[in-house]
């Protein structure tokens, strides 16, 4: 199979090119949930890449990992969007003025739109489908949840470190750690029904795309022409 000719080949070499330009030409330390999701996205698409081109195969490795990114990265993009630049346009920004704030919009753009949108993509348009049991759901949840408490738990062991609370939702200076508690479990709500929405896209996609068998080959060794095996001793002039 010539993989490099497929619609998963360039999509995924457009979420790892997308994730790499975003993060080398942006300020981004690794404190954020940003940086963190988008180094695993890159990482693990750019397995996925490998592996096609080594397997000569559409499909990408480890299937069930694929989920969790697609959950991380979506993340990303609804809270940068829906929190943090509390739904405004992002596309003004890219044609700012100023080259440098053009550059610094740019590299949000990519990492906080351009690879979400590009990963949900993957996950609608290709498959395998059903790979992933439900039961994956509470897992998938695990690492942001743990990003926010572990990062709690950071600003509190050192109080003096820059960037001490990476996001508003986890500094409890002004409601205190019952509204830092409470943001936790709405946002853990909210994640768990994102997670189900693409669980529930995924079994859609496999109803409306349903696998069809694989033909009867002609090729030797098929099992269109495989050769019941025989019993008792060869008679004379046959093979043994």
């Amino acid at each position: 199979m010539r993989v490099w000719l497929t619609p998963q080949f360039w999509l995924r070499v457009l979420i790892v090119g997308s994730g790499l330009v975003g993060l080398l030409v942006g300020d981004h330390r690794i404190v954020y949930y940003t940086c963190q999701s988008n180094l695993i996205t890159l990482g693990y698409f750019g397995g996925v890449l490998y592996w096609m081109v080594r397997r000569r195969t559409t499909d990408p490795a480890a299937p069930r990992l694929r989920g969790a990114v697609t959950l991380w990265i979506v993340i990303t993009g609804l809270i940068s969007h829906f929190m943090l630049q509390n739904g405004e346009n992002p596309l003004p920004g890219l044609v700012a003025p100023d080259v440098a704030s053009r550059v610094t919009n740019w590299s949000m753009f990519l990492v906080h739109y351009a690879v979400p949108l590009l990963v949900l993509a993957d996950w609608i348009l290709f498959g395998p489908r059903r790979v992933s049991p439900w039961r994956d759901l509470g897992l998938w949840i695990l690492f942001p949840l743990a990003y926010g408490a572990t990062s709690v738990a950071r600003a509190i062991l050192f109080p003096t470190v820059s960037a001490r609370y990476p996001y508003f939702f986890l500094d409890p200076t002004t409601h205190g750690y019952d509204w830092v508690a409470g943001q936790f479990l709405e946002l853990g709500v909210i994640f768990a029904v994102l997670g189900a929405a693409l669980l529930g896209i995924d079994r859609l996609a496999a109803r409306l795309r349903p696998t069809t068998p694989a033909a009867p080959s002609d090729e030797v060794g098929s099992p269109a022409l495989a050769i019941p095996a025989r019993s008792g001793p060869a008679r004379a002039g046959e093979p043994g």
